[in-house]
Parts: C-alpha cells; sequence; structure tokens
C-alpha cells in the first residue's frame, strides 16, 4: 500500500488537547474506570424545552432541504435583532452568516483573509484552536503573554509591542476560555484606541460566552468604539448559552466583503449549517431567554466553590473568574515536587490515571504551569474531583 503523504498545513496542525483528554477520559470510563470528567467545555443543562420544541416542529414542516449556504432569512434575521438588542450594533442580513459551529466560523475568516506569513495577535491563554486555525490558513501567530497579576488578560502595551508590519488581525475571547477573565470596558477602551492607531488591522472578537458572566458586564469591541465595525468580525454562537453544543451552530456579523468571502468558502467546503438546527437557532435567539438567570446562578454557586477549594490546595492559586464556566489555576507550585511531574501535561495524566480526574494541561492553552477545569458539572462531581485533586496534591510531598 501506498504510503499517505499529508500536507504540511495538516502534518503542523495539533489535535484539539480539550478532544483528546475528554476522549481519554471516556475511554478509560468505558473500560470500568471511575473517571471524573472536569475537562469538557459544555454546559451540563439541557437545551431548553422551546428550542427542542421548533426543532420538531421544523422536522414536521418538511424543512430537511438545503438551505442557502450562509442561513436561512428567518436566522439572518434573529441574528441580526440578537446584535441589535445585546450590542446595540446594526446589521444588514448580507452582513452576517450562519455556520457548521463557531470554530468553522473562525477557519473561514483565517483562510478567506489570510496571505503566507502574516500575522494574527493571540493573548495567552487562548483558546486551543486560534493558532493552529492561523497555521493552517498560511499565517503566523504571534503570542501575547498575560499574568496573573494583569488578571490574565492582554494589557495594550503588550499588544502594541506585538505589533509588526505584518499584522493582520488581533484576536480577542471575553469572557475567555480557559481562564474564564473578563477583558473591562476600560481596558477594551484602550485597546480600541491602539487599533485605531492601526487601521490596517482587523479585530476577530469571539464572544461564545458573553451571556455567562457573573460580576461585570460582558461588551463586545465594536459597540465600545463603533469605528471599528467595518473592520471587526464578531463571532458569536448558540453552543454556550443555549446548551447546544451538539447542534453545531455557530454566527458572526462583519463587513458584507468579509461575509461574501466567508460564504464563498463556506459553499465549497461545509455547505449551508443543517437545517433543523438553523431552526432551532432562531427560536434560541428569539425567544425567552430567562433560563440564563438561573443557569447562570447555578454556573456562579460552583465558581465560588471551586475556586475556595482550589485555594486551599498548597502549591495552587486560582483567580476567580468574570465568566464562562472553567477555572483556570497555577499548579506551579506543584510541579518538579517528583522527577515525573516535570510539567503541567504530566500533572494532567498523573491525576487521570491516579485519581481519575480528567482536566487540561495550561500549555494546551499557552500558559504553561496552568491547569483548567470545567465547572459544568453538578456540585456533587465537582467536589469529588476537587476532593481528589487535594489527595493527589498531598501526596505529591
Amino acid at each position: 500500500m501506498t504510503d499517505l503523504i499529508l500536507s504540511p498545513q495538516l502534518a503542523a496542525m495539533s489535535p484539539s488537547a480539550t478532544m483528546a483528554m475528554t476522549q481519554k477520559a471516556r475511554q478509560m470510563r468505558e473500560k470500568g474506570r471511575d473517571v471524573l470528567s472536569l475537562s469538557v467545555g459544555e454546559p451540563d443543562f439541557d437545551t431548553p424545552l422551546h428550542i427542542r420544541e421548533a426543532a420538531k416542529q421544523a422536522i414536521d414542516d418538511g424543512l430537511t432541504r438545503y438551505t442557502a449556504v450562509g442561513g436561512t432569512a428567518d436566522l439572518k434575521a434573529a441574528i441580526c435583532r440578537k446584535f441589535a438588542r445585546d450590542a446595540s450594533l446594526e446589521y444588514k442580513e448580507d452582513e452576517v452568516i450562519a455556520t457548521s459551529g463557531g470554530k468553522f466560523l473562525i477557519f473561514a475568516a483565517m483562510m478567506a483573509t489570510l496571505r503566507p506569513g502574516d500575522e494574527v495577535i493571540i493573548p495567552a491563554p487562548y483558546w486551543v484552536s486560534y493558532p493552529d486555525i492561523v497555521r493552517f490558513a498560511g499565517g503566523v501567530p504571534v503570542i501575547v503573554e498575560t499574568t496573573q497579576e494583569e488578571g490574565l488578560v492582554p494589557t495594550a502595551e503588550k499588544l502594541e509591542e506585538a505589533i509588526t508590519p505584518k499584522t493582520r488581525w488581533l484576536i480577542l475571547n471575553s469572557p475567555n476560555n480557559p481562564s474564564g477573565a473578563v477583558i473591562s470596558e476600560d481596558r477594551l477602551k484602550e485597546i480600541g484606541e491602539l487599533l485605531m492607531r492601526h487601521p490596517e488591522i482587523w479585530v476577530l472578537t469571539d464572544d461564545i460566552y458573553e451571556h455567562i458572566s457573573y460580576d461585570a458586564s460582558v461588551r463586545t469591541l465594536p459597540s465600545i468604539l463603533p469605528a471599528l465595525k467595518d473592520r471587526a468580525l464578531v463571532v458569536n454562537g448558540c453552543s454556550k448559552a443555549y446548551a447546544m453544543t451538539g447542534w453545531r451552530l455557530g454566527f458572526g456579523a462583519g463587513p458584507a466583503e468579509l461575509i461574501s468571502a466567508m460564504v464563498k468558502l463556506a459553499g465549497q467546503s461545509t455547505s449551508n449549517p443543517c437545517s433543523i438546527t438553523q431552526a432551532a437557532g432562531v427560536a434560541a435567539l428569539n425567544g425567552d431567554h430567562g433560563f440564563l438567570k438561573d443557569w447562570t446562578a447555578a454556573f456562579r454557586t460552583r465558581r465560588d466553590m471551586v475556586v475556595e477549594k482550589l485555594n486551599e490546595i498548597a502549591g495552587v492559586s486560582a483567580l476567580t473568574p468574570g465568566g464562562a464556566f472553567y477555572v483556570f489555576p497555577s499548579i506551579s507550585g506543584l510541579l518538579g515536587s517528583t522527577a515525573s511531574l516535570s510539567d503541567d501535561k504530566a500533572f494532567c495524566e498523573a491525576l487521570l490515571e491516579k485519581e481519575g480526574v480528567a482536566t487540561v494541561p495550561g500549555s494546551a492553552f499557552g500558559m504553561p504551569g496552568f491547569i483548567r477545569l470545567s465547572y459544568a458539572a453538578s456540585t456533587e462531581v465537582l467536589e469529588e474531583g476537587l476532593s481528589r485533586m487535594a489527595r493527589f496534591a498531598s501526596e505529591l510531598g
């Protein structure tokens, strides 16, 4: 058999660390191991009933055919209303797009705009897929580090130091995956003013966790500085706010020329998002959002408990996140305690093997010495998982 030769772009791509840990935990569970997964990035709530009912009705109504590549007229209208309602941003239907998940939306934007060697500034910690998507599209990810002292959010000063004549995009993600950090309005203004001085740079603002926030309101950059709207792509989706991760529906808004290019790419790759999912998305965006108050309250209670218990473990330091459903503690005080625990990846692997607790190493998010825990799990699972982690840490000494 002839050996398969992979493309250079694919050969340089790393598997998703979050998916890898979740899959490993699933395999161990299938073999009978008692495994608690704190690695998965999805709400543990059911998709709200009115959304599920809309999907069932769409099937009964025969809405099972191809749609326009960028989404149905009803869905595009709902997306436009959503941005006007939540961010005071007015878009026309040719300025919005629906895709098969938010990940493809980002992929399409990078593939449609990057030339070989173009640079994309990505603050760390970052969602695991950003750098690989940029590299696959021929670009160069430029990582800007943050610190716990800075709240794990980027400063305008550090971002400006990373700008070169090749800089094409800046990617912002708030609330952040993996840290849950929220970029304050004042900090966003500073970053926006920086971008105003560099009109050649576009901004992709990934707002997928906007509705899961606690102590601070979440703003998107173009709503704070409307002058940036003409070179901004606002990325969102139904996965997190509506517990629709498996439905695969992302959506975004930006200049019509960019959206048209992304639609062209989707037309030759994924084509339209699932027609039934789109009908469910209309119900999600247009329907009652009252459930979010209860969900956020539950997440807040879990967050506070997780942060408190993590900070009780010697060698662990965790900030209180302002949004999303992750905590991103530093475990640097535990590394090196044994020869085998030299880094965060070894820590996560050992924690999974010995205690059956799945987490994700911070190095996957550009921050070695940290780990990500998801608190999108029941209180009982979280308490047991943290108890096991505390036991694991105590035995290292």
